[in-house]
């Protein structure tokens, strides 16, 4: 049985790897391809500083902890990442040595002393001696100069210097400083650049006189950020201010990894590693640069060469909204889907702006997780508080790396009127859920929206996401129960039509899952559709494993991490799981259960892992729209016949691209094409309108 569940850990750095490849391809545009290594490298990061650290603290706590799908203990874990990243690291440093390459063709070119001119060198120094020497920090290292703290993910350069009498001592320097350029371009116009980390490791000696430089290297921290806040908060405090401290102590946790960027004496290292304490095989040389989000600005040098990028798309008009009425409205006719990126966010933000002036409407509730910087959300519940609107709205302390933000726009709705509630002790509250109350003369109406994503400007940009609005009046009348529940520290114990964990969620997707098997023993056609980020969760697992041997078919679409392994004969053999890594990071979770007549649909902000399915509090909606439903259909089997982006998990748990047999499928890039063909439909048909009335 063991061969059936795949280490959720090592599950997502095949994830990673997919993110790689699209870095490797040679029909992804160049720039594109730069995009994708700088998000291999920040993704690992953030691995190592959450996922890692999370089994670092367990394997100290107790050895005895135990992966339960695979057995494999938190040590085994830590040491099958680790051998799996140094490989994948090597794929990425020769992608990166690729890209540069390409980029020296369009007249880029990033330099170091090997390779740069004598001329070129002489002004090096001159811009080291006046830009850079004055404004360093250097630290030697001794008995009345402590080894420094490191900050995480900043990049240092360390020197193995000898003294006059022999002794070796360690300096550092720090290469991160925001006066200074980090990408240096060197006069001419030729297009020529040196990173400021390189210019200081070969001047480093000017700034230790008197010392024989025998050894040096670029290195750079990360440091573990998994802190559990409820664990440590003291209901004594308050809960901001102590999120707030809980950040500035988060910066300080203990190392998970070292880079490095060339070999240095083993004894040095093993200083490193005692000072840090960090183990040798935490220590991870590195070809290319230790930061790769420069990359970026290479971008804005490339900009005009628009072949080395996607083709400009832009969020469009959606068909299912007319122009100059209200939103409102508009959805109390019928319900409304919104699908990012495809079509534009402004509709809902136009349906927030209208509530907030709206006479009739008496109150607007909603969770937020992660914001934009600039969030126009926060300024539309602003107003309505402002306009005398009760607003409830639930902030989400513990979005982990958005904390900071989330404490500042929490103090600014504060400060407007609103009522704010920070989260529920034990339970994150993940669901995207926003209800707007209107009191008419027919009584109290609702509108209710449910998303996939974060109510996030930027993201919906970037985040395949959707957006479902209705004035159903039992969806309403549920979203009212979830917010009086989060008013009262509570979560909901029961519902009809939405599912809402950590209570009624798992549970009724077991029993959706049991139904399919019924349908299928009995000789009814059966079926189960998802489309998730992530599948972890075991008793969901078990169960999609028990229907696929009962003969259900089942079709994933998982972006991430897929603990369960498809196609072993007996088992999952009816099971098929494909992977979309492409141009817009696939984010919606839809759920399908069912054939005919009797199919169900749901969209979610939820994954099928434990921490959504019960510890977290997570709405999935029903949808009930006969339209709504043939449109994520068709998305959904869109997505299954991608052959362009799309990746199969074996049943030897490996992930290869679907083969493009017949019409190429990129998936992303019909449902843009769809989208601004209905916006251009649209345009035309209001064009003749006005014609006609003229």
């Amino acid at each position: 049985m063991g061969n059936i569940y795949m280490n959720r850990e090592l599950s997502w750095l095949k994830f990673n790897e997919r993110v790689l490849e699209e870095a490797e391809k040679s029909d992804v545009p160049l720039c594109e391809r730069m995009n994708f290594v700088s998000i291999y490298q920040s993704n690992l990061d953030e691995f190592f500083r959450v996922r890692v650290g999370s089994l670092q603290d367990q394997m100290l706590l107790n050895k005895k902890i135990r992966d339960n799908k695979t057995k494999m203990t938190s040590e085994e874990q830590i040491r099958a990442i680790l051998k799996e990243v140094k490989h994948l690291n090597k794929r990425k440093d020769a992608a990166y040595k690729n890209l540069m390459d390409k980029a020296a063709e369009y007249g880029i070119r990033l330099i170091d002393f090997k390779t740069a001119k004598s001329d070129e060198k002489k002004f090096l120094e001159q811009y080291f001696n006046r830009e850079i020497m004055p404004l360093s920090s250097p630290t030697i290292v001794g008995k009345r100069q402590p080894f420094p703290f490191l900050r995480n993910q900043e990049i240092y350069a360390v020197v193995v210097l000898e003294t006059r009498s022999g002794k070796e001592r360690i300096g550092i320097i720090p290469c991160t400083n925001n006066m200074l350029e980090r990408l240096i371009e060197i006069p001419g116009g030729k297009g020529r650049y040196i990173l400021s980390e390189d210019l200081i490791l070969h001047y480093i000696g000017k700034v230790f006189k008197g010392y024989k430089v025998i050894g040096k290297s670029l290195i750079r921290v990360v440091r573990n950020a998994d802190i559990d806040a409820d664990a440590l908060y003291d209901e004594d405090l308050d809960y901001r201010e102590f999120m707030a401290d809980l950040m500035k102590e988060r910066k300080k946790l203990s190392p998970v990894r070292l880079d490095m960027s060339r070999e240095i004496d083993g004894s040095v290292v093993d200083s490193l590693c005692r000072y840090l304490d960090v183990s040798s095989e935490r220590v991870f040389r590195s070809q290319a640069p230790l930061d790769l989000s420069f990359v970026y600005k290479l971008q804005d040098l490339l900009r005009m060469n628009p072949e080395l990028f996607y083709e400009k798309r832009v969020p469009q008009k959606s068909a299912s909204f007319r122009d100059g009425e209200s939103i409102l409205k508009q959805v109390g006719e019928g319900d409304k889907l919104l699908s990012y990126p495809y079509e534009s966010i402004r509709p809902f933000l136009h349906m927030l702006n209208e509530a907030a002036e709206d006479e009739s409407v008496i109150s607007i509730k909603m969770t937020l997780y992660r914001l934009a910087k600039q969030s126009k959300i926060v300024e539309a519940l602003c107003e309505a508080a402002e306009n005398g609107k009760e607003v409830v709205v639930l902030v989400e302390l513990r979005a982990r790396f958005d904390e900071e933000n989330n404490i500042r726009w929490s103090r600014m709705l504060e400060k407007a009127g609103c009522q704010i509630i920070y989260g529920l002790e034990g339970f994150k509250v993940h669901s995207k859920l926003c209800l707007i109350t209107k009191k008419g003369p027919e009584g109290i109406q609702y509108i209710t929206q449910i998303g996939t994503g974060n109510y996030n400007e930027k993201t919906a940009r970037l985040y395949t996401d959707l957006s479902l609005m209705t004035a159903n009046e039992q969806i309403g009348m549920e979203a009212a129960k979830v917010f009086q529940a989060l008013t009262k520290g509570e979560t909901v114990e029961e519902s009809d039509h939405l599912l809402v964990a950590p209570r009624c969620f798992q549970n009724r997707v077991i029993d959706m899952i049991e139904e399919e098997i019924r349908h299928k023993k009995s000789g009814e056609d059966a079926y189960i559709g998802l489309k998730l980020n992530s599948l972890t969760d075991k008793k969901i697992i078990d169960k999609l494993m028990e229907a696929s041997r009962a003969g259900v078919r089942i079709d994933m679409i998982i972006r991430g991490i897929s603990c369960l392994i498809p196609g072993i004969r007996g088992e999952t053999e009816n099971i098929r799981i494909i992977s979309i890594v492409g141009r817009f990071l696939e984010h919606s979770r839809i759920y399908i259960f069912g054939c005919g007549e009797k199919r169900k649909y749901y969209i979610s902000s939820a994954d099928f892992m434990t921490r959504n399915t019960v510890k977290r509090v997570e709405v999935a909606a029903p949808v009930y729209d006969p339209a709504i439903k043939k449109r994520i259909q068709a998305m959904f089997d869109l997505m299954l016949s991608d052959n362009k982006k799309a990746r199969a998990e074996g049943p030897d748990g490996a992930y290869i691209p679907v083969p493009c047999e017949g019409e190429a499928v990129n998936s992303q890039e019909v449902l843009y094409q769809e989208a601004y063909d209905q916006a251009a439909q649209r345009n035309s048909q209001t064009a003749q309108s006005i014609g006609m009335q003229r």
